[in-house]
C-alpha cells in the first residue's frame, strides 16, 4: 500500500502574532473588534422577562367565561336546574319561530351549511393540509390536541347533562344527540379560532380576519337557532367553550413572538428580531456586556438552519459605529435539535454518540466553549464576545466578532494560499482532537486572501475518526468548488497522506455532506467526489452509514405505533357525528 511521505504540518502562529499578515497556509487567529464599552447595569430581582408569554385581556375574559361556564354546568347537574333554563331558551325559541317565513327557512339552511359534520370536517382537514405543508408542526400539533379535547370535553359535558332537543318548537334541520353543550357550535368555533391563529399572519389581516370569524360564528348561530337545532344557552356555552380552549392553547403554545405565521420563503428557525424582541436584544446587550447597540438586522439567513444570525451595529470608540455578529438561539432551535438527530437515528442508526441538548442555555453555553477552544489553539475563527441572555432558559445570544468585508468561498477567488489555508485548518483540529462537523461554502469565509472558519455550533470534541475524516473530505470538495480536484489534491498531498485522504472519501458519501455542498455540485453539474477518487493511487472500502442497534429498533416500533395510533384517531373523529 503505497502512500506518500507527509510533509510536516504548517507552524500555527502564536497568539501574539495574530495581528502579523499570516504566509501562505498559516492558521490566523482574528483580532478582536473595537467596540465601546459602558457601564452594564445590574438587573433588578424580579424583573419580568422582555418577552414573557401572555394571553392579553381578551385571553383572560375567555377563558374566565369558559370557567363560569363549567361551573355552571356542574350546578346544574348537581341541582337539577335544567326546567328552569328550559323555560327560558322555550320562550326565545317561541319567539323567533312566530317569524318564519319559506325565503327565511331556505335562507337558514343555507347559512347554517358551516354547521354541518361534513362543513367541519372539512375546514379541520383544509387547516391540517396547509398547515403540513407549510412545515409549521408545533401549530399542527396544537390544531389536533386541541380538537381532541374539545370534541371529547363537550361531548362528555353533554352525556352528562343529558338535555333533549328543544321542546313546543318545531325542529326544522337535521340533529343528533343531546344538546348542552352544542357540539356543533362547539367544533365550529374551536376549529375556527385554531384556523385563525395558526394560518393567518399576525396584525392587521388576523384582526380583520377576527371579525370575519365572529360572523361566520352568529351566522351559524342564528340559523340553528332559527331552525330550533339548539337551546340559546347551548350555542352561548359551546362558543365560549370552542373560543377559549384554542385561544389559550394557541397564545401560551404558539406565542407569534417564537412561531409567527408568515409564508414568504425561509426557514422557520429564523425569529423575528424587530418590536419587542429586538429592544429586548438591544437592552440586554447594553446591560450584560455593556455594548450600545444602534441596529440589529439578519445577516446570511440562507446559510442558517438552525439559528438567526445578525449583524449588530454597535458604537466604537470615538462614537464611531463598528458591527458584532450575533447568533440568536430559542428553546424552537433546541426541539428543532432533538427531532432532526431522533430522525437521522430512525434512518441511519448510530452514526456517531450524538445527544440531544436539553436546554437552550446549554446549546449556546456549549457553542461558546468550543469557539474559545478554537480562538484559544489559534484558528481563524471569529473572536468570541460573549453569551446574552434575553429570556431566562427560552432565549440566548450568542456573541463574536463581524467579519467585515468577508465574502463565502463559493463567491470569492480562491488560490494556492487559501486551498493551503483551509487544509491547514482541518491538519489543526486533527491535531487539538476537535471536529467542526459542518464544513460547508456558507461556514468558510475569505477576507483579503485570508480564510476564516464560523459556524462551531455542531463542532465535536475528541470526535471519532469517521467524523473527523469527514471533515477533510468536505473542505476539499469546497475548496474544489471554485479551482478544480487536481489542484486541491496536489495541495492536501503536502499536509495528509494518500491513506488519509483515501479514508476521508470512503467515509463521504452524500449524507455525510451538508446540504448546502450537495446543491452546489449538483448546480454545477460535477462529480467531484468521482473526480477525487480517480486521482488516488487506490481506494478503501466505502465506509457503512447504516447502524442497526437495539435503540433504533425500539423507536422505530415507537414510531410506527404513534403514527397508527394517530391515523386511526384522525379517522374516528372524521366519522363521527356532529
Amino acid at each position: 500500500m503505497a502512500a506518500t511521505t507527509r510533509a510536516p504540518t504548517t507552524p500555527v502562529p502564536p497568539a501574539s502574532a495574530a495581528a502579523q499578515q499570516p504566509a501562505s497556509g498559516e492558521v490566523r487567529r482574528p483580532d478582536p473588534p473595537p467596540i465601546q464599552r459602558v457601564r452594564r447595569r445590574r438587573r433588578p430581582s424580579g424583573e419580568p422577562p422582555p418577552l414573557p408569554r401572555h394571553l392579553n385581556a381578551s385571553g383572560k375574559w375567555w377563558l374566565a367565561s369558559s370557567g363560569v361556564v363549567l361551573v355552571s354546568l356542574v350546578v346544574v347537574v348537581a341541582t337539577r336546574s335544567v326546567a328552569f333554563f328550559d323555560q327560558l331558551d322555550t320562550r326565545v325559541l317561541q319567539a323567533i319561530a312566530e317569524i318564519r317565513s319559506p325565503a327565511l327557512t331556505e335562507v337558514a339552511e343555507v347559512t347554517g351549511v358551516l354547521g354541518t359534520s361534513r362543513a367541519i370536517h372539512v375546514v379541520w382537514l383544509v387547516n391540517i393540509a396547509v398547515l403540513a405543508v407549510c412545515r409549521r408542526w408545533r401549530h399542527l400539533l396544537v390544531l389536533v390536541v386541541v380538537g381532541i379535547l374539545v370534541i371529547n370535553l363537550a361531548a362528555t359535558a353533554a352525556a352528562t347533562l343529558q338535555r333533549p332537543r328543544p321542546y313546543e318548537v318545531e325542529i326544522l334541520g337535521p340533529w343528533l344527540g343531546y344538546s348542552m353543550p352544542s357540539l356543533p357550535m362547539t367544533v365550529l368555533a374551536t376549529f375556527l379560532v385554531s384556523s385563525l391563529y395558526s394560518l393567518v399572519p399576525a396584525g392587521r389581516r388576523r384582526n380583520a380576519a377576527k371579525w370575519v370569524v365572529l360572523v361566520l360564528l352568529l351566522v351559524t348561530a342564528s340559523s340553528r337557532l332559527y331552525l330550533a337545532q339548539d337551546h340559546p344557552t347551548d350555542v352561548v356555552a359551546g362558543v365560549v367553550l370552542g373560543v377559549a380552549v384554542p385561544l389559550a392553547a394557541f397564545r401560551l403554545l404558539t406565542p407569534n413572538e417564537v412561531y409567527p405565521v408568515r409564508y414568504r420563503r425561509g426557514s422557520p428557525a429564523h425569529l423575528d428580531v424587530t418590536g419587542a424582541r429586538g429592544e429586548a436584544i438591544t437592552r440586554a446587550l447594553q446591560d450584560q456586556l455593556g455594548v450600545v447597540a444602534t441596529s440589529v438586522t439578519p445577516f446570511g439567513l440562507a446559510g442558517s438552519g438552525g439559528s438567526t444570525p445578525l449583524k449588530i451595529t454597535v458604537k466604537a470608540p470615538g462614537d464611531e459605529e463598528s458591527c458584532v455578529f450575533g447568533k440568536l438561539y430559542a428553546a424552537t432551535h433546541v426541539r428543532s435539535d432533538r427531532w432532526f438527530k431522533l430522525g437521522r437515528t430512525l434512518l441511519y442508526g448510530r452514526l456517531e454518540d450524538e445527544k440531544p441538548y436539553h436546554s437552550v442555555r446549554r446549546l449556546v453555553q456549549y457553542e461558546d466553549y468550543v469557539l474559545r477552544l478554537l480562538s484559544d489553539a489559534a484558528l481563524p475563527v471569529p473572536h468570541p464576545l460573549g453569551i446574552v441572555e434575553i429570556t431566562p432558559e427560552r432565549e440566548y445570544l450568542l456573541v463574536a466578532e463581524f467579519l467585515q468585508g468577508a465574502r463565502e468561498i463559493g463567491e470569492s477567488d480562491i488560490d494556492e494560499g487559501v486551498i493551503d489555508q483551509g487544509l491547514a485548518v482541518v491538519r489543526r483540529m486533527w491535531e487539538i482532537g476537535m471536529a467542526h462537523r459542518d464544513i460547508k461554502p456558507a461556514n468558510l469565509m475569505v477576507r483579503d486572501g485570508t480564510l476564516f472558519m464560523i459556524d462551531s455550533a455542531f463542532a465535536e470534541i475528541r470526535p471519532s475518526p469517521w467524523r473527523q475524516a469527514v471533515d477533510l473530505a468536505n473542505m476539499m470538495l469546497v475548496l474544489a468548488l471554485r479551482t478544480d480536484a487536481p489542484t486541491v489534491y496536489a495541495r492536501a498531498r503536502l499536509q495528509f497522506s494518500d491513506e488519509e485522504i483515501a479514508e476521508a472519501f470512503a467515509a463521504t458519501r452524500g449524507l455525510t455532506m451538508p446540504s448546502q455542498l450537495r446543491r452546489m455540485l449538483r448546480a454545477q453539474g460535477r462529480d467531484l467526489h468521482k473526480e477525487f477518487l480517480d486521482l488516488l493511487p487506490y481506494r478503501l472500502p466505502p465506509v457503512r452509514i447504516q447502524r442497526w442497534t437495539w435503540r433504533r429498533v425500539g423507536l422505530s416500533v415507537v414510531t410506527v405505533v404513534a403514527l397508527l395510533l394517530t391515523v386511526g384517531i384522525v379517522i374516528d373523529l372524521l366519522g363521527s357525528p356532529l
